[in-house]
């Protein structure tokens, strides 16, 4: 988890609090040459010997710390049991240890023993790089003498990683030990400092052998002395060495173990820890593969009512889907959490929208009379390039949450990730052959087989420009409560942020919140009176579900559930109902910190990208429509209290790019209308573009309200608070798109020259601007013109609109589907109206033969 943090998951252990343990003493073993990297307490000293060896040790922590700290900086390379400087801190009256060594005073300050000191009584050491403090080894003729220290230059001659197969075994008197290897490297540089150790008896002439010392864990553990008599070139290693100490077999075990753990040179602390009984694992797990069943179940329905055979199409293509995904889940491997199922269930919806968006393009070609054929190629021609842009953006999405955010939200985006991907070749490879092959069949002869209804339709029309102020207002209303919310009662932020842990416990026996503080309180909590502790509903726990929060350190909930389980028993039995989530403060400041890293990475990152594919003047509305949705969801969350965790932020973001999404497919429209439509302004483009994505923004929203409403009954206690933001998030994000982006963009884009040109000479002809670009034409039509609506919208014809002769058309007519299809004609029209329909022919005749005139002049370049 980035460059300094590691996760471990244990699925199937029994006893997480000796795994714990196993995995916090990590066991860093060094081997230094003792005596001349002793620095001496006595500053007249300058060689230390085996005779004034005990004189250099203090039983004061405090004094060898201080000493420690005195030494100047010297960086040790390599090998070195400290990197960079260590702080320790203790209380400046009574000298008394508090904590350290830690790698930075902040972390120091951070531990709640170091709050516990007041300000005015903290004493913080820095040690810098090349000093080490270590604790002396026990005195067995003395096992109640107080700790001695020593202060060691940090030059070990050997580390961890030099051995190898540390085992438990037993000495000669049949004590437990730790017998282990060398490596190559390891057992050359063993011969070498015990040679060097053996030479310095002979040298220095005392008769005294000189020792080394095996360290583990900043904590003397052996010092065996090298006698020069026996082994005048040292010991060479081959037949390994071991470890002997005052500790019993259990201990011993312990230590081969952590010697096997700590065979890398790093010094692991326990940040956070999740545990999960195998009762409530498998519960959880089976609650998110139904929603995710039920929730593709649905989306195939819909899709078979509303698409007919293309959504049978559809469906086959979720499913081809569903096993591509399957196959990368083998292949890369991925491990499923709870968070990437619910990225798995909304891949459905982004693999859904994908096919929505193209058959929605299919539809339109058909509805104009077009073979099924030209209708798949033009559809899928004219869509691909909206799924590229709005997938893209998902994937961004995606990556910055997997680059900043923690583990658990890290598996949502992952997941998420790849389903963008596999949806993508599903829909642009599998349906698109699929129909291909049956576009030229008797199966998709008819466009009824794909919903579609060929002739004129009326097509829905709402003045969304002239109807923004309303839209805003409405906003203003909704951000307005959402701000006096947080003055209020500003955001329940959980233990992700705030730090501590949260138990969740089914007991067997009823029980008072009392009992339950009294017993915690024998587990060794200091400070239960101060935890908060309620009685909750919670149908995956059980009937007696008790909620404990509060200041527990990590390594003391092992003892809590011992207690819990003695004192009331779990209502599963031995397997219990027990889950725990416990954040250190200075994880909670990291995930706080990477939270909103987040948010503005991904609004910079989108930004830009959409400033790329379209122009500057299309980011800003994005972001705002963007901070709109945020704020709109935090707003919700203050008012219902709801706990704001990780998994929130990653709602956040998956809001944030579905709104991206969303807005992305009606800009595009936008941008594809901008040329066909060069004498409109830009609100009747906006308009027409609104009207024509309508229908597919709200089958999109509807597919992915239908999953994440499957999640919030079917998903879980852990998948619920997703869910809930996502679906606040959605609402929002679909209204945003149509109702606030867009009449952002009209405000800033109506402003240009060329569309204050239009509005005014349009101002000048008819005395107003109309809603639609159609609504122009229906006074030059009805005066005589030759031109039609079509050449006009294209600037094709010979004159300007002139003011109507007849009523311009309503600004809205009810009725239309919302996908750009013409109006359907009167079907039983009067003798007026068919002799206007005959006249309309032969124009749309001679029409057709202009058309194809100009076509070859631009083709060719000149008349033929």
């Amino acid at each position: 988890v980035g460059t300094t943090q590691i996760q471990i998951s244990l699925p199937a252990v029994q006893d997480a609090q000796r795994a714990i343990e196993q995995v916090g003493e990590t066991a860093q073993l060094y081997f230094y040459d003792l005596e001349p990297n002793v620095v001496p307490l006595d500053p007249e000293v300058t060689d230390v010997t085996p005779l004034n060896l005990e004189q250099q040790s203090t039983t004061s922590q405090y004094d060898a710390v201080e000493l420690a700290a005195k030494q100047k900086e010297a960086p040790c390379g390599e090998i070195c049991s400290q990197a960079g400087s260590s702080y320790y801190l203790f209380e400046k009256r009574s000298h008394q240890y508090v904590a350290g060594p830690e790698s930075s005073e902040r972390d120091l300050l951070s531990l709640d023993q170091s709050k516990e000191v007041p300000r005015a009584d903290r004493k913080v050491f820095e040690i810098s790089e090349g000093t080490v403090v270590v604790q002396d080894q026990q005195n067995a003729d003395n096992p109640d003498a107080p700790p001695r220290y020593f202060v060691l230059r940090d030059k070990p001659a050997l580390t961890g990683t030099d051995i190898k197969n540390p085992e438990q075994a037993f000495d000669e008197n049949n004590q437990p030990n730790v017998t282990f290897d060398f490596t190559d490297e390891g057992r050359a540089a063993f011969q070498n400092i015990t040679r060097a150790i053996a030479q310095r008896g002979v040298e220095t002439g005392t008769g005294q052998p000189y020792a080394f010392a095996i360290v583990l864990d900043n904590e003397i553990v052996s010092r065996p002395i090298i006698d020069f008599n026996e082994n005048p070139d040292g010991i060479d290693g081959r037949t390994g060495a071991q470890i002997s100490g005052s500790f019993d077999t259990q201990e011993a075990q312990d230590l081969a173990t952590f010697l096997k753990i700590g065979a890398l040179p790093i010094d692991l602390k326990l940040i956070s820890q999740s545990t999960v009984t195998a009762t409530l694992g498998q519960q959880a797990l089976d609650q998110g593969l139904k929603a995710g069943l039920v929730g593709l179940a649905l989306v195939a329905l819909f899709f078979l009512f509303y698409y007919r055979f293309l959504g049978l199409i559809a469906v086959i293509g979720l499913v081809v889907y569903g096993v591509v995904y399957f196959a990368m889940m083998k292949l890369i491997p991925i491990t499923l959490t709870l968070p990437g199922i619910a990225g798995l269930i909304l891949t459905i919806g982004v693999a859904a929208d994908s096919n929505v968006v193209i058959f929605e393009r299919i539809k339109e070609e058909a509805r104009k009379g077009h073979s099924m054929i030209s209708s798949i190629t033009t559809g899928y021609r004219r869509g691909i390039a909206t799924i590229i842009d709005a997938n893209v953006i998902t994937l961004l999405t995606a990556f910055i949450l997997y680059g900043l955010a923690t583990a658990g939200v890290r598996g949502f985006a992952f997941t998420l990730g790849i389903g963008v991907i596999v949806s993508l070749l599903t829909a642009v490879v599998f349906t698109r052959a699929v129909l291909g092959v049956l576009g030229r069949t008797r199966v998709l002869r008819s466009p009824k087989m794909l919903g579609a209804e060929t002739g004129e339709r009326v097509r829905w029309h709402f003045n969304f420009a002239g109807a923004s102020r309303w839209f805003f207002s409405f906003s203003g209303v909704i951000l307005a409560i959402g701000a006096l919310s947080f003055a209020t009662n500003q955001l329940n932020f959980g233990i992700d942020f705030e730090s501590g842990t949260k138990i969740n416990a089914a007991l067997a026996t009823d029980a008072s919140v009392d009992a339950v503080r009294t017993s915690v309180g024998d587990a060794g909590i200091d400070d239960a009176k101060t935890l908060k502790i309620q009685e909750v509903e919670n149908d995956d726990f059980g009937l007696n579900v008790f909620q404990i929060q509060g200041k527990i350190q990590p390594e003391q909930v092992g003892a809590v559930q011992d207690r819990l389980a003695q004192d009331f028993g779990f209502e599963n039995g031995p397997d219990g109902s027990f889950q725990n989530d416990s954040v250190g403060p200075t994880f909670g400041q990291q995930i706080a910190r990477s939270a909103g890293y987040a948010i503005l990475f991904s609004l910079l990152l989108i930004a830009a990208y959409v400033a790329f594919r379209f122009e500057a003047k299309y980011a800003v509305p994005v972001m705002i429509a963007v901070v709109h949705d945020i704020l709109i969801t935090g707003g919700v969350y203050s008012l219902v209290g709801r706990e704001v965790t990780s998994g929130t932020v990653a709602a956040f973001l998956t809001i944030l790019g579905y709104s991206l999404y969303d807005t992305v497919i009606v800009f595009d429209r936008v941008r594809e209308n901008v040329p066909r439509l060069p004498r409109a302004t830009f609100s009747q483009i906006a308009n027409r573009s609104l009207a024509e994505v309508l229908t597919r923004s709200l089958i999109t929203g509807l597919s992915t309200v239908f999953l994440i409403t499957v999640i919030l009954i079917f998903g879980g206690e852990t998948l619920r608070d997703f869910a809930f933001a996502m679906m606040v998030g959605v609402i929002s994000g679909t209204y945003s798109s149509i109702f606030i982006a867009t009449p952002v963009l009209i405000a800033w884009k109506e402003r240009e020259p060329a569309y204050r040109a239009r509005a005014a000479r349009l101002r000048e002809t008819m005395g107003r601007v109309p809603a639609f670009p159609e609504d122009n034409l229906v006074a030059r039509v009805g005066a005589g013109g030759s031109e039609t609506p079509e050449e006009l919208e294209s600037g094709s014809g010979n004159g300007h609109p002139v003011e109507p002769e007849v009523p311009a058309a309503p600004a809205a007519i009810g009725g239309g589907d919302g996908n750009g299809a013409e109006p359907e004609p009167d079907p039983d029209p009067e003798p007026e109206s068919l002799a206007a329909s005959a006249d309309q022919s032969d124009r749309d005749r001679r029409l057709e033969a202009r058309r194809r005139r100009q076509a070859s002049k631009r083709k060719h370049g000149r008349p033929r």
